[in-house]
């Protein structure tokens, strides 16, 4: 074995894994998942507050991660996405500075929706259309 191998086998085995073989849960990765209601659409939202796990040795490097998914109904839209799910990335205090994942989540949904794009495939997917 390498002396690479050997530091690597070594510092895998100093961290002790519970029972189940899972880390320890100061070790693991926190997230956060919520549902909102907006404007009758239900909305998962994940929020991982340090996702690269950065903050602990920088904490300006901290890197968030928000997931909004939407859950139901399957024919509604929403403005921050054609797909239904949206990953994004941004600064750690951001969500904070807002209220937390839901209260962000829910600002940029309302923002997002003033758009005239997002007005018109929103008027256009409720009248049917000949061609």
């Amino acid at each position: 074995m390498t002396k690479t191998r050997k530091a690597l086998a070594k510092a895998k085995s100093k961290k002790k894994r519970t029972g189940d073989g899972r880390l320890p849960r100061k070790d693991r990765r926190s997230k956060i998942i919520k549902r909102l209601d907006w404007q009758g659409v239900t909305v998962s939202v994940s929020y991982e507050p340090d996702w690269l796990g950065m903050s602990k040795r920088d904490p300006e490097a901290g890197t968030a991660h928000l997931e909004v998914r939407k859950v139901s109904p399957d024919w509604a839209l929403l403005p921050i996405t054609e797909t239904g799910y949206r990953s994004h990335f941004l600064p750690r205090g951001a969500v904070e500075d807002a209220g937390g994942p839901v209260a962000y989540v829910r600002a940029w949904l309302d923002e997002a929706a003033k758009a005239p794009d997002f007005r018109r495939r929103e008027q256009q997917s409720r009248q049917m259309s000949l061609f």
